[in-house]
């Protein structure tokens, strides 16, 4: 029998409590400030606005059409801003396991959805790092809270640091599970320029305050590639540092991160060559590509090569392409949620 992480209860009731009291009253020391875009932020109550405690805008990367998933979705501000992104033929899941944050975003929720002009946001009680269980289902509903392969996109703003460390590899492993092949986790949370020591993790207030519980920057972008994905890239990092404790630096960053295309059977080899500007890049297989080089692909180098992050940085034979389109049909299952 597989043992199950051991979870800190204390951290884990400091985050509830404190999130709880922050759904009620603003707590101004749990956010960094965020431009986000002005004309999306009118449809929303000041009571939403005012109880947002994120760190950055990963919506910014999302596009018309997308399923998209928010994790640790609070009074449902990103959702929000994402249905209007992804328009009507889109849709917003935001999950969270808080009660006052779900009924602070499910209060404002007609009222949006008729300034807007659709609607198409589901909020779901559950645990970022287990989106297979839904809180709210009754004994008899056994389907997963969110489907496997489902989703376009996955965000989260300033949330994956409060889950507990013993659980952060099933917390990754559940983000890749969720995302259809070729989808993107689009992450805005707080790293440290240090690993954080371990008094500092053990202070429950810190850890609820998103500074114990702080990847270290490199550590960030390393989970999401050990948990299958390609393509791993920060999109932005703030200069100046949002605290200092310690003579720790934490500071917001946002990532994004591919699952890999489905690879194709019986695939034929493609002759690519790398555009430059590098002299050479190593791929996550260990291919090499030298600058202006033609290197003959297949299998797993081609399924990588050919997600969007990467395929503009390379010149493609004809036959490519037809593999090109062959692997963006993968099929695409809706969101499935409560």
């Amino acid at each position: 029998m597989t043992s199950l992480p051991v979870v800190n209860n204390a951290t884990l009731n400091a985050v509830s409590e404190r999130y709880s009291a922050a759904a009620v009253e603003l707590e101004p020391a749990l956010c960094c400030p965020v431009n986000y875009d002005p004309r999306l932020l009118k449809v929303l109550p000041i009571e939403i606005l005012e109880r947002d405690y994120g760190c950055g805008d990963p919506s910014r990367y999302v596009t018309r059409g997308d399923a998209v998933l928010d994790l640790g979705s609070g009074g449902g501000k990103i959702c929000y801003i994402a249905s209007q992104l992804v328009g009507p033929e889109g849709r917003v899941i935001g999950v969270d396991m808080n009660d006052d944050m779900l009924g602070l975003a499910r209060r404002y929720q007609p009222e949006i959805a008729q300034r807007i002009g659709w609607s198409n946001v589901t909020f779901c009680k559950g645990k970022i790092q287990d989106l297979s269980t839904n809180l709210e289902a009754t004994e008899a509903q056994h389907q997963p809270l969110i489907a496997s392969d489902s989703m376009d996109v996955v965000l989260s703003n300033c949330v994956l640091n409060l889950v507990d460390e013993n659980q952060r590899q099933q917390l990754f492993a559940e983000v890749f599970r969720v995302l259809r092949p070729g989808g993107r986790a689009i992450i805005s949370d707080i790293v440290s320029n240090l690993p954080v020591p371990a008094e500092l993790r053990a202070d429950p207030q810190l850890w609820s305050g998103c500074i114990s519980g702080a990847f270290e920057e490199g550590e960030f972008l390393q989970s999401f590639a050990a948990a299958g994905f390609c393509a791993v890239e920060l999109l932005e990092r703030q200069t100046a540092p949002w605290q200092v404790h310690q003579g720790i630096e934490f500071r917001s960053a946002t990532i994004r991160a591919t699952k890999p295309l489905a690879i194709i059977e019986n695939d034929a080899p493609v002759v690519v060559m790398y555009r430059g500007p590098f002299a050479s890049v190593t791929d996550e297989t260990g291919t090499t590509f030298q600058r202006g080089q033609k290197v003959t692909v297949r299998g797993e180098s081609l399924q990588r090569l050919a997600s969007s992050p990467y395929a503009g940085d390379f010149v493609w034979t004809s036959p490519a392409w037809l593999h090109l389109n062959r692997m963006s049909k993968s099929a695409e299952t809706p969101g499935k949620c409560c």
